[in-house]
Parts: structure tokens; C-alpha cells; sequence
């Protein structure tokens, strides 16, 4: 049996008729983090490249928001204060593939602003950090459902996304 080692760790389906079916649901959470300027902040997956928001899983015995401040501080090196629920995602469209199985996200995504610092990647999760303007997001790499978190927080701030 040979292993392709070139293969993609995670794979992320968003309305594939050819996914397979989610096998969990598992809790995460997102924060879109803004500056003074009304940039947002960023990090870069060490997986696949691919941009998105800060975050990632609610830990048994954490609240959603002490998960976020945890994940945003280990993922970019920002402490962050939570201003409010930007959106909730739960498509089942949605499937993520990972360590051999089939995970359908339940994401929480939140308002924040960060305290004084610079973001820097923790090289483990993520490659990079920085703050991107709003002109430059559609030009990097991002994952649709990770698109469709950013557009409704920056497009609609003070509407809360359920679906």
C-alpha cells in the first residue's frame, strides 16, 4: 500500500455533491478581529495556505468565549476582547475532512478587538498573521465558507448571520 504524501492533511468541501457525509458535528469558534483603521485580522493555515479568521474548537469545559480568546492568542500572539456574536454557521453543506473523519463545523463567529501588539504566527497552526485591509481580502486565498464568515461580519456588522 503506498501513502501519497502530497496529499492534503484537511480537506474542505462547501456544497460538493461528491462530499462525504459529516460523521460529527464539532464546535468552533471565530473571531473577527478589527483595528482602529478597520482592518481585519488574518492568519494563514500551516496545512493548506489558505487564509481565514482566527479560531478553531471549543475545548470540553470552556465557554465559547474563553475558547475564542484562547485560539485568537495561541494563533496569532493578540489578546482580544469580544464585542458581540458576528454570526452562527451551521450548514450541512459545509464538511470537513480530517484525521479520518468527516466533520460538520458548528461555528460561533465573534466581534473583537485586539490590545496593543504586533500578530505573529505560532508556526504550529498558522504561517503568518498580519492585518488586512478590506481592498486586499479578496485577493488571498480563503475557503468559502471562510469567505461567507468575513463578508457577512464586515458587510453587515451590526446583523447577526443564524443559518
Amino acid at each position: 500500500m503506498s501513502v501519497d504524501l502530497t496529499a492534503p492533511s484537511r480537506v474542505e468541501h462547501y456544497h460538493d455533491p461528491l462530499a462525504p457525509p459529516a460523521t460529527v458535528v464539532v464546535p468552533l469558534v471565530y473571531a473577527v478581529v478589527r483595528d482602529a483603521t478597520g482592518r481585519v485580522l488574518l492568519v494563514r493555515r500551516v496545512d493548506t495556505g489558505d487564509w481565514e479568521l482566527p479560531g478553531g474548537r471549543v475545548d470540553p469545559g470552556e465557554s465559547a468565549v474563553t475558547a475564542l480568546v484562547r485560539e485568537v492568542a495561541e494563533e496569532s500572539g493578540l489578546v482580544v476582547d469580544v464585542q458581540g456574536v458576528a454570526g452562527l454557521y451551521s450548514d450541512p453543506g459545509h464538511v470537513v475532512e480530517q484525521a479520518g473523519t468527516v466533520r460538520q463545523p458548528f461555528a460561533v463567529c465573534f466581534h473583537a478587538t485586539a490590545r496593543p501588539g504586533v500578530p505573529r504566527p505560532d508556526r504550529c497552526e498558522t504561517s503568518a498573521a498580519r492585518w488586512c485591509g478590506v481592498a486586499e481580502l479578496d485577493g488571498l486565498p480563503m475557503q468559502p465558507a471562510v469567505r461567507v464568515r468575513v463578508d457577512d461580519a464586515i458587510g453587515r456588522p451590526a446583523v447577526v448571520h443564524l443559518g
